[in-house]
């Protein structure tokens, strides 16, 4: 059984009198363990896509089974569930809380899973210390280098031992050095068993995961039928 399963997904906008598809008909399987990159032109449907993996969004027709559970008709508090459980997100402008500390920014996921602080505060600062930030804890995201809050992005992310870590161009706003770091921490993830998908534009990124799906026209490039 795939981790991810998406069966003739569409999302359908209404733009006053006209259509738009931003996926059309896609058929994809992610297997658990599995390192995938996702990549297309702008428009191609890779952020709508992200967005229905990561249980931000719903489709218009079609069926996700995400672990076997088809969250496709979810509410939106049963899809906020299924996020806290199973999906860890790092988005490239870090998305952290500015006036509060890198442990804290950590631990967030925690509390609206109703873990106690004390416990909280002893995963986050494990987590932490598996980015290689154990001596950052209390900095607070203006004290820290663009890796180094991508790093804290990183460590919430993985907070919840989530079955899926999403990463949305998580190099975009880095230096080729901090790049290279970030895209290593990647690698250890999925090498302790993790199942990532990271959308990106760059090639030499993409080239980290272990197979690169590529979308045109909402559907991904190997299903287009041409005439």
């Amino acid at each position: 059984m795939a981790l991810i399963d998406l069966k003739d997904i569409y999302k359908i906008y209404q733009m006053g009198s006209t259509q738009i598809n931003a996926l059309d008909g896609l058929e994809c399987k992610i297997e658990k363990g599995e390192y995938v990159a996702l990549m297309g032109p702008s428009g191609s449907g890779k952020s709508t896509l992200m967005n229905i993996i990561g249980c931000l969004d719903t489709p218009t027709k079609g069926v996700y089974s995400l672990n076997g559970i088809n969250v496709s008709d979810m509410t939106d508090d049963d899809l906020a569930s299924i996020r806290n459980v199973e999906i860890g997100f790092v988005f490239q402008s870090f998305n952290l809380l500015p006036r509060t500390s890198a442990i804290e920014n950590v631990s967030l996921p925690l509390v609206y899973a109703g873990v106690s602080k004390k416990e909280r505060i002893e995963r986050a600062q494990i987590v932490l210390e598996k980015v290689g930030l154990g001596d950052r804890a209390d900095h607070k995201p203006n004290e820290l280098s663009g890796g180094q809050r991508q790093r804290v992005a990183i460590a919430r992310a993985l907070i919840n031992n989530p079955s899926i870590v999403l990463a949305d161009e998580p190099t975009g706003n880095l230096d080729s050095k901090s790049s290279l770091e970030i895209m290593n921490l990647f690698n250890e993830i999925h090498q302790d068993g993790n199942t990532v998908v990271m959308v990106t534009h760059e090639e030499d990124i993409a080239k980290y995961a272990k197979r690169t799906i590529r979308m045109i026209d909402g559907k991904l490039a190997d299903q287009l039928i041409v005439s």
